[in-house]
């Protein structure tokens, strides 16, 4: 058993969520019971895991995507009372941590897509930001592109978008950000970079990977941010008497 106050502090003293501006506010976003045993993990507090969560009879959710984020409706009615009601009547804490779980060095979703593709030199993609989301590295040794998109859909479990360049050249170098990520491909090709992975891509990818010859991969939102979360839960498990279940609401993109 752990306190919810104390889940908090913990949460907050690890993510540090003080150090980088965000869109939505990260840490206990709905109060539940004041004692936690159980702990549901997933990437978006959607009505589907609310209910898992119900179902598993645990008293907290910690996820990478929870609510009030900047410019939504203050308004709480359709969609949003059904999820917060649900929350409300059976005392379930709703944690969300959103950048700062993105950018941690360890737990981190762009930590962990590195760990599981063999990247190496892991550095900010944004030269003299500390705090970069976005991220950089290198293989080992030169990698065919159609070879790392087949790579990506396997491991993540999701159709990979791979956008050839006309050289169609061998990667060394990559730059990669978890989720929609797709606006930092221009600051990786203006480095040089070979390749950029992300979850979304946007109309104007295509003709920035083309015009600037460099490789662009979008494997999913939801499939590049899986592990992040999942590491967390994992690590609270280990550091703590709480019992964490991971469950992945299937989303496409």
């Amino acid at each position: 058993m752990i306190l919810t106050k104390d889940l908090e502090a913990y949460l907050t003293e690890l993510l540090a969520p003080e150090k980088i501006k965000d869109f939505t506010p990260n840490g206990l976003q709905i109060q539940g019971s004041e004692t936690i045993t159980k702990i549901v993990t997933g990437v978006t507090a959607s009505q589907a895991l609310i209910e898992r969560a119900i179902e598993e009879k645990a008293q907290a959710i910690l996820v990478h995507h929870g609510y009030f984020w900047k410019n939504e409706s203050y308004v709480i009615r359709g969609m949003k009372h059904k999820r917060i009601k649900s929350l409300l009547m059976n005392d379930i804490n709703l944690f969300a941590y959103h950048l700062p779980l993105d950018i941690h060095p360890t737990l981190g979703n762009n930590a962990q897509l590195a760990a599981m593709f063999n990247i190496e030199q892991v550095a900010p993609l944004e030269l003299g930001n500390s705090m970069s989301v976005a991220m950089q590295g290198s293989f080992s040794s030169a990698i065919n592109g159609s070879g790392f998109a087949t790579q990506l859909s396997q491991q993540l479990n999701r159709q990979c978008l791979h956008i050839t360049p006309p050289s169609n050249k061998k990667i060394t170098t990559i730059a990669w950000c978890s989720g929609g990520g797709q606006g930092y491909i221009e600051i990786a090709a203006e480095q040089g970079i070979d390749a950029f992975l992300t979850g979304e891509v946007s109309e104007q990818t295509t003709h920035i990977a083309h015009e600037m010859d460099i490789h662009f991969f979008a494997a999913g939102h939801h499939a590049t941010e899986r592990y992040g979360i999942k590491a967390l839960g994992e690590h609270i498990a280990k550091t703590h008497n709480v019992e964490v279940i991971f469950i992945d609401i299937d989303n496409p993109v």
